[in-house]
């Protein structure tokens, strides 16, 4: 019943709620909040003031709610207003290590590109959770992604290899995700490994036929030693692009994915 008062208090006028004592130590009030204040602020898009609005006045009344942080962060991730983006996502961290510490590695790894943090972030996700998951793919996957962003090509491979064994854990039969395949691949071409960077991405392409820059770092290996294919991979990135084809990552359309083949690369305009 407590619960249900909450509520429906919250409901009929949040001002008179805010000057009411609420013990935030309760799980369940701290749930029953977060829900009721983020059901209004999804009546807003991420552009509007509204979304930071409502979740300041929650804020205000339960400081301690990592995800009302999270979800603040996430119209600033929209802004790109870096500095508040993170000041939201460190204080979501330092609420709930285990459940934001991997998803702020991701923002720096991915959006960022900050890879250093990336990499430290990572590190101590792993200690805290060794071989999970974050936005679709394991640690080691992003730590790959950090290693390959600084050059550091012998350790990301190490992390691509642990990534492709975390994924085939338990029966060993599951297919790898085929970005993991990819910048696989665009590791070993930055690396001038074309032969070993040809493999990957056919891997990759046998499971994403229509990958975009997956036949992009075709066309630039084919270019590379002389093969006449590269003319036929270029255009099928061109046309796959075209045709609405993706990354299919989580966020790519707020932020490019490193090294992801873009509509300009390809003699493209953006489509509105």
């Amino acid at each position: 019943m407590k619960i249900i008062l909450i509520v429906l208090i919250l409901c009929t006028s949040v001002p008179i709620f805010a000057q009411n004592a609420v013990d935030c130590s309760q799980k369940q009030v701290q749930d029953s909040l977060f829900n009721t204040y983020s059901k209004k602020a999804h009546e807003f898009s991420l552009n509007d003031k509204e979304w930071v609005q409502i979740y300041d006045s929650l804020i205000s009344i339960c400081p301690n709610i990592s995800e009302a942080y999270q979800e603040r962060g996430l119209a600033y991730l929209v802004s790109g207003d870096t500095s508040q983006l993170f000041a939201n996502i460190d204080k979501a961290a330092e609420l709930d290590r285990t459940r934001w510490l991997p998803y702020r590695g991701y923002l720096h790894c991915i959006y960022a590109k900050n890879y250093q943090k990336a990499i430290t972030d990572f590190e101590e996700a792993e200690k805290l959770m060794p071989n999970a998951f974050t936005m679709d793919h394991s640690f080691s996957f992003y730590l790959a992604m950090a290693h390959t962003g600084l050059g550091n090509f012998e350790k990301a491979e190490t992390y691509f290899l642990k990534d492709i064994a975390t994924q085939k854990r338990g029966t060993g039969q599951n297919d790898i995700h085929y970005n993991t395949l990819l910048y696989f691949g665009i590791m070993h071409f930055l690396n001038n490994e074309l032969d070993k960077s040809e493999t990957r991405l056919r891997e990759c392409l046998q499971l994403y036929e229509q990958h975009p820059t997956a036949n992009y770092y075709m066309a630039l290996i084919m270019k590379a030693t002389g093969n006449k294919q590269q003319a036929a991979f270029f255009e099928k990135a061109k046309q796959y692009s075209q045709e609405g084809y993706k990354i299919n990552e989580p966020n790519s359309y707020l932020v490019p994915y490193p090294y992801q083949v873009s509509m300009a690369d390809l003699g493209l305009k953006e489509n509105n």
